[in-house]
């Protein structure tokens, strides 16, 4: 039997997940036929694909292989699934502030968290994030004391620390957000640029908007938000601010941004 004929092979009635599955996963034909037939919905060559879908298809499935190299290669097409659908990935907890009755933003108490941040100058806030980003996934992808890598959560932010003037620079801090498992005891960082912040307790006031957004959009968003936070009278401090982001490049449709501005807490 030539290996072509163990290969899967896109069929009506299969769906792109589980085609993916099939090609990466099943080095021989049962394993393909059972897979198809746990998996295979009857949706002709429509081939809806959500990020939703490819990661809990995939957290199912993943027990199910006996093979270590079937397992790896499940694992790698979660992290494309990561990746491409920015699915699957921790984020800080938070709780909704009850009262809030205004419709164009959230207002959100975030828990005590410890996030891997990397400070940077400059007058552009585009080019800081990307500066500061590769620093961080540098850390993730292992550049730490314990060479491990750490899974990639979202969202990503960006604290804003705005200069004296228009001619001045601002100060930018990054951060990615530390998973579960490495909350109490991260590994160090071996960029001395890159650091642990350990984050308090705070409330924040959150805008949230899609598309691909960039250095205009930013402050066209926070300028909404700061807008509707006077209309209301509510107690905020206009600076720092964050600009937040939770997708990758790849992502095409649903994106989703935010802009937080901190509550001015009450002084006792």
């Amino acid at each position: 039997m030539s290996s072509n004929s163990l290969k899967p092979k896109f069929k009506r009635g299969h769906n792109l997940i589980t085609f993916l599955i099939l090609t990466l996963s099943s080095p021989s034909t049962t394993r393909a036929l059972i897979l198809k037939s746990r998996l295979a919905q009857p949706i002709g060559c429509q081939l809806p694909l959500t990020g939703s879908s490819v990661m809990k298809t995939l957290n199912r499935r993943l027990p199910q292989f006996g093979s270590d190299a079937s397992i790896h290669r499940l694992k790698m097409l979660k992290a494309v699934g990561q990746v491409l659908f920015s699915t699957g990935l921790q984020s800080p907890k938070f709780t909704a502030v009850e009262g809030n009755k205004a419709e164009d933003y959230e207002v959100r108490t975030y828990h005590a968290t410890k996030w891997m941040s990397t400070s940077l100058s400059g007058m552009h806030l585009d080019a800081a994030m990307k500066d500061g980003f590769r620093r961080l996934f540098s850390y993730i992808q292992g550049n730490n004391l314990k060479k491990v890598k750490v899974e990639m959560t979202a969202p990503v932010t960006g604290r804003v620390d705005p200069g004296a003037g228009p001619a001045c620079e601002s100060q930018f801090t990054v951060s990615f957000y530390i998973p579960e498992e490495h909350q109490e005891n991260p590994p160090e960082p071996s960029d001395p640029l890159v650091f642990v912040e350990h984050r308090e307790e705070f409330t924040a006031y959150v805008r949230k908007y899609g598309g691909f957004s960039n250095e205009n959009m930013k402050r066209e968003e926070l300028l909404k938000l700061l807008e509707s936070l006077q209309r209301d009278g509510v107690p905020f401090v206009d600076k720092p601010y964050y600009t937040v982001g939770y997708d990758s490049p790849f992502k095409l449709t649903n994106r989703r941004n935010e802009v937080w501005v901190l509550k001015k807490e009450e002084q006792h």
